[in-house]
């Protein structure tokens, strides 16, 4: 895979749109076509300079703002000198990125020409292309904005939704509007993705716009491929809303999670089966897929057709798609897994179906839920993909327990589900004024290498009022944008002018800020704080040391118990005591969410644990000097040291109204107790306050960015990954039809393997010189197994026994040596354990099929125990 060199990626022409501008700045429009102005300042900086007022107005769109500004207003630029020393300084800027030597290129050269795709239901790039919904698709462009940076040579596959997700109003009652927020793709930093040009010379032809076609039930959809340039990253998306396509298929690409079951499996198939066509048409053979959430799985069957069409059979077909597959699962309860009819999926996929009768049966059984009868999506990346993770390393671990029946009879912890914490991109998040003072005492290349735990150690050499300046310029900042949007909200509800002018008093820079944004859904408690309202009075209206409370967020048009959250937010914040002390803001996106994390003093967060799967909403405030207040869930679990912020008393195992209970009261204690009064303690610089603010930098900022992660993701799947699909696709597939035959026949022949007798020897009598007799501290085991037509060098026997530890009981495996052959094929084993333990009551004995090919254990889920 080329790296991307200004307008060109790896294969094919990155075009900019043609925007007619004066040749002296006649750049902006490529500079406009690439997302990389979204996290750079001095870019942002540079547009905002063209007309301030008709930047704001595009909400942050340079495409918009190139085709809308007045020619006169160009002209005139063209010829300031201090707007294009400004423009020559960016357009550096932007070639010196493309120009430098990147992480990857020098840590894996010799995958520099290979291809990871990316496929997400959702991508979350900047405010001005909004075909995202929340937490998802903001760490998806996140992963993108970061493979940039740090030249991995990703490409991303997604849908473009022209209505995007939605735009959220207020009534005068707090009731919810879902606004279609329809996108004018002419003025959207996109362009169409062009077809190669196969002619010799290539100059000969003209590029054309590319389409591709997929079957889907009883009828072919026809699909445009658009491309976002993101940095050096592409990404492609597709779009259904095509003449050719009935006005039903028209709409699948319309909205982002709109509509019924019918909808949703219509556009998962055109996600991971048009994604699939898409690249094939674009001439990009990927070397490792990953699917972030299970959306996307169906891209398996796709690759799946394409081997069976290449002559392997279909049990080495499933290897090789498995060997390059890597599954991301954000959902950490079963009910948030996509699952559809049987009937519905036989319907939708009834021409592969025809094609293929022979794989049917195969291919329903890789996402069929047996209890249930649905086809599960989530069940068919499991199926599919030899690496799979989890978002934290608490949600691993729910994740294993979740779909532990999936492997066998294993322990929750052997489940070989992993985990990579999920991360921010930094120079997306945060504040440019931070920025600014991080690099007068950071090292010169800190943001290059703010992975490097050494590099954040000089943030304790930043004064006190330096960074506490820089925080209450933010949160005047952050207000300024509080009063506009409720504003707004009261004129468009006919509120009187005094009333709207009355927004200005509210909220006080002095006072503790709360803030708490998020997806409004039932287990993230938006209302929790409210279960005891005379307390609450007692900290927002305390005399000295007052406490105001800033709230955002969506809830999905189909989810009324969320809707009915805002509802309540909203009603107390119309309450006389806490009007403008306890603010409910309008349409939470990108840009409301960057002022809030930026501005507040304390970031909340109540999930009811352990269903956050990471969150990343704090990880944003954490970089800022905001201090999180949260339950130990998610990213949370794992990022608190005690000193960083504060944990919110949680007992897992408590039924969820005693939970409920027990969390407020911890919440109320610790604000009262301790975050109040630290806060307020030492006047106009609380210099125990800042000491935190550091701390919590210090400890959470080099971690929790998606640098780390998708380093990780590269050292722990991408490369692994890349590695087997080589050599599974050397030789002619020899090594996946190896493997696949050998499964194939431990499944068929695994019923002869037998553990015939365990030979629980009593431990041995020591006698001391002195007449004293002990017990011998270790014995003999031996077991006796028979494995029929398999090779008892493919298996492993291992005794399983466990022990108490200060955390707990852990399980123990002690693998066991073959001591003999037996005439009937059988095989004794022995192993030596503590004398204490006895067979049945502390200990068992396994067999399980080994493989040196396998990718992880227990990729077969037979485990015969005894």
């Amino acid at each position: 895979m080329k790296i991307l060199v200004r307008g060109e990626t790896m294969h094919t022409k990155f075009h900019s749109k043609s925007i007619e501008l004066p040749p002296a700045i006649n750049r902006l429009s490529e500079l406009a076509c690439n997302v990389w102005f979204s996290w750079n300042d001095s870019a942002k900086s540079l547009f905002s300079a063209i007309d301030p007022e008709l930047w704001e107005h595009s909400g942050h769109n340079p495409v918009r703002l190139l085709m809308e500004v007045q020619r006169p207003v160009l002209d005139a630029l063209a010829h300031n000198g201090e707007f294009l020393n400004k423009y020559g300084t960016v357009m550096e800027q932007y070639d010196h990125y493309f120009r430098t030597p990147t992480w990857f290129e020098q840590r894996c050269p010799e995958y520099a020409q290979k291809t990871i795709a990316y496929f997400s239901a959702e991508f979350g790039f900047c405010e001005s292309l909004p075909i995202y919904s929340g937490g998802l698709g903001i760490l998806a462009g996140d992963h993108c904005k970061s493979a940039s940076d740090l030249g991995v040579p990703l490409v991303g596959i997604g849908l473009l939704y022209k209505k995007g997700y939605f735009r959220q109003k207020f009534d005068a009652q707090g009731r919810q509007l879902a606004e279609s927020a329809a996108c004018h793709v002419s003025r959207l930093p996109i362009v169409p993705a062009l077809a190669p040009v196969q002619s010799n010379p290539p100059a000969e032809r003209t590029p054309e716009e590319l389409y591709v076609s997929l079957p889907m039930a009883d009828r072919t959809v026809r699909l445009k491929v658009w491309q976002v340039q993101v940095g050096r990253v592409p990404v492609f998306l597709l779009d259904a809303d095509l003449e050719d396509n009935s006005s039903w298929d028209r709409e699948l690409t319309s909205q982002l999670y709109g509509g019924n079951q019918d909808v949703r499996i219509a556009q998962e198939i055109l996600l991971g089966v048009g994604g699939v066509k898409a690249l094939r048409a674009l001439g990009i053979a990927a070397g490792t897929y990953h699917i972030n959430e299970g959306h996307a799985a169906f891209l398996s069957f796709e690759r799946l057709k394409e081997q069976l069409d290449n002559g392997l059979p279909f049990h080495v077909a499933l290897e090789v798609v498995r060997a390059s597959t890597i599954f991301t699962t954000h959902t950490p309860v079963p009910a948030g897994h996509d699952a559809f009819p049987l009937p519905m999926f036989e319907y939708y996929f009834s021409r592969l179906f025809a094609e293929y009768p022979h794989a049917k049966a195969a291919l329903t059984e890789l996402g069929r839920d047996v209890h249930k009868q649905l086809f599960n999506m989530t069940y068919l990346a499991m199926n599919t993909a030899a690496l799979r993770n989890g978002v934290s390393k608490l949600h691993g671990h729910v994740s294993r327990d979740m779909f532990r029946a999936f492997h066998g009879n294993i322990d929750v912890h052997e489940v070989p589900i992993g985990h990579i914490t999920n991360g921010v991109h930094l120079q997306t998040w945060l504040a440019p004024e931070l920025k600014e003072l991080y690099s007068r005492f950071l090292p010169e290349t800190w943001i290059s290498r703010h992975t490097d735990k050494e590099v954040w150690k000089s943030i304790d050499s930043i004064p006190e009022e330096s960074l506490w300046s820089v925080h209450l310029t933010l949160k005047k900042r952050l207000f300024a944008h509080v009063h506009a949007n409720l504003r707004e909200q009261l004129r468009r509800n006919g509120m009187p002018s005094e009333k709207i002018e009355a927004v200005q008093t509210f909220l006080s820079p002095e006072a503790l800020t709360i803030g708490f944004a998020r997806r409004f859904a039932t287990y993230k408690r938006a209302t929790l704080i409210f279960t005891d309202l005379d307390r609450l009075n007692r900290l927002v209206n305390h005399p000295d040391r007052p406490v105001q409370f800033l709230f955002a967020g969506k809830a999905h048009p189909a989810d009324h118990s969320g809707q009915e959250m805002i509802r309540e937010i909203y009603r107390v914040s119309r309450m006389e005591s806490f009007r403008g002390k306890i603010i409910l803001l309008e349409n939470y996106d990108m840009s409301l969410a960057q002022s809030l994390i930026q501005g507040v003093d304390v970031w909340l967060n109540n999930p009811r644990r352990p269903y956050e799967a990471s969150g990343t909403s704090g990880q944003k405030a954490a970089m800022n000097g905001v201090i999180n207040f949260s339950v130990p869930d998610g990213w949370w679990e794992e990022g608190y040291d005690g000193t960083n912020g504060w944990s919110i008393e949680n007992h897992d195992h408590a039924d969820p109204w005693t939970q409920d209970r027990e969390n407020t009261e911890s919440i109320y204690r610790l604000l009262e107790q301790e975050i109040v009064p630290l806060y307020y303690q030492q006047g106009p610089l609380p210099a125990q306050w800042v000491a935190r603010m550091k701390r919590s930098i210090r400890t959470l900022a080099p971690v929790y960015n998606t640098d780390r992660m998708v380093m990780d993701y590269v050292n722990e799947t991408y490369i692994p990954s890349l590695q087997r699909t080589q050599l599974f696709a050397d030789n002619d597939y020899a090594e996946a039809t190896k493997v696949a035959d050998y499964k194939k026949f431990i499944h068929q022949s695994w019923h002869h393997v037998r553990v015939l007798e365990v030979n629980d020897t009593p431990p041995r009598t020591l006698n001391s010189p002195s007449g004293t007799t002990s017990t011998a501290p270790l014995k003999e085991v031996t077991a006796t197994v028979r494995f029929g037509p398999i090779w008892y060098q493919d298996t492993a026997i291992e005794l399983i026994h466990y022990e108490e530890r200060p955390d707990g009981w852990h399980q123990v495996v002690v693998p066991m040596e073959p001591a003999r052959q037996l005439g009937d094929g059988a095989v004794v084993y022995r192993a030596m354990i503590p004398s204490h333990l006895k067979h049945g009551p502390h200990f068992s004995i396994r067999v399980l099929p080994v493989s040196a090919n396998f990718a992880r254990r227990f990729e077969v889920p037979f485990v015969t125990k005894f």
